[in-house]
């Protein structure tokens, strides 16, 4: 199976989520494709990715507890979502399992946890949401645009998981675990983890520009830089 027929069974599954005859068709067709491109993998690969998928697993979970106001388990599965999240990617490297499937099902899974933790936000906190819409519509301005500079180059999402965008998805997993479990969010934190968040995402747009083929695990614009001083002399 190709790359494309995985990424068309992973389309799908999302697109018709709320047919539950094809959503179970569409799973089992992306976990097949999955499956026969990996089957000769070690174990650990396995594990590794399977920690990776319930974080995508675990997104429409984690929306449906937010729409039936229970806010409690909402707010600890959060923590287990970013939890995994900090430890995958590490358990890939160390075991020497990484792959572009896997790097691809972690950057779904890093959007989509923030995607339904940003929406905890507007159901838990609208106030704070409502007298912070500038930056956050300012900063969600910005991932359109890297987002569709990364599309038109590449055909997907840039996915470089720089070193940058570690830190911007600790700030922001900071941030968004103790606006649940604290009264109200902590508004310098909130500042903090939008400025990392715009530095991250400024810096893979000049990465997009500067890399005419797409590549997995830049550590960042100045890796790639000294990388390219290099070639040229």
């Amino acid at each position: 199976m190709r790359d494309t027929e995985t990424e068309a069974a992973l389309c799908r599954f999302f697109v018709v989520m709320y047919n539950p005859v094809y959503a179970v068709i569409s799973c089992i067709a992306l976990l097949h494709c999955w499956y026969m491109q990996h089957r000769h993998h070690r174990i650990s690969y396995y594990i590794i990715n399977g920690i990776t998928m319930y974080r995508v697993l675990a997104a429409p979970v984690l929306m449906a507890l937010l729409f039936t106001d229970n806010v409690s388990l909402f707010k600890w599965l959060l923590v287990i979502s970013f939890f995994t999240d900090s430890i995958d990617g590490f358990l890939a490297r160390k075991y020497k399992v990484t792959s572009k499937f896997g790097t691809r099902l972690d950057s779904i899974g890093d959007d989509l946890t923030v995607f339904a933790a940003t929406l905890g936000l507007f159901v838990v906190h609208p106030v704070f949401i409502r007298s912070h819409l500038i930056p956050l519509g300012a900063l969600f301005a910005l991932f359109l645009v890297q987002t569709g500079y990364a599309f038109w180059m590449y055909g997907r999402p840039s996915g470089f998981h720089t070193y940058m965008a570690k830190l911007a998805a600790i700030s922001q997993a900071i941030f968004l675990v103790l606006a649940f479990f604290l009264p109200q969010p902590i508004v310098w934190l909130f500042y903090v983890a939008i400025g990392i968040t715009a530095l991250q995402l400024k810096e893979e747009i000049m990465l997009v520009r500067m890399l005419p083929q797409w590549r997995g695990n830049v550590k960042g614009l100045w890796w790639v830089c000294r990388e390219q001083r290099k070639l040229n002399k």
